[in-house]
């Protein structure tokens, strides 16, 4: 009896100690290099390669017709101001559960050197909308709430 209750014992905390946390913070500082819109970005790895970066929880609207997708509505504003943030500094990137989307692309919350995080700016002054993909959903009520607060005062692309 003894047994079985420490293999049980054994067993749940090795299945835990091999899922990744969520929320892992890097705690290095990387080079943006390129804006490719509103809600997407290129970054200097630590490798020296370039890497690209989804923001998780944020929606732009499209800055560039490709293919069927046609340029939205505050798109080239939002890519401005987010090139505006962007360009120069340096950010880093916070994950959640899930680190990479079906492109590819790295999903991050991002940090400003100044300590801005980046994803609820954008949506605080209205450059994004929420767009939220399980199981990447740690500050989805934070959004959620910023975006409320945007629309009420018709901030970017609310007005």
């Amino acid at each position: 009896m003894l047994k079985t209750q420490h293999y049980h014992l054994l067993v749940f905390f090795l299945f835990f100690s091999i899922i990744p946390s969520p929320a892992q913070t890097d705690s290095k500082w990387y080079p943006v290099s390129k804006i490719v819109d509103g809600d997407t970005f290129w970054i200097i790895n630590a490798n020296g390669q370039e890497e690209k970066i989804r923001l998780i929880g944020v929606d732009a609207p499209e800055s560039r017709k490709s293919g069927k997708k046609e340029i939205g509505y505050y798109g080239k504003e939002s890519k401005a101001y987010l090139t505006q943030i962007l360009t120069g500094n340096k950010v880093r990137l916070e994950y959640d559960v899930s680190k990479y989307d079906r492109y590819k692309r790295t999903l991050a919350y991002v940090y400003l050197e100044n300590g801005t995080f980046l994803n609820a700016f954008l949506i605080k002054n209205g450059y994004a909308s929420v767009m939220t993909v399980p199981p990447n959903v740690k500050y989805a009520d934070l959004f959620v709430k910023l975006q409320k607060e945007a629309r009420e005062k018709k901030k970017g692309l609310w007005k």
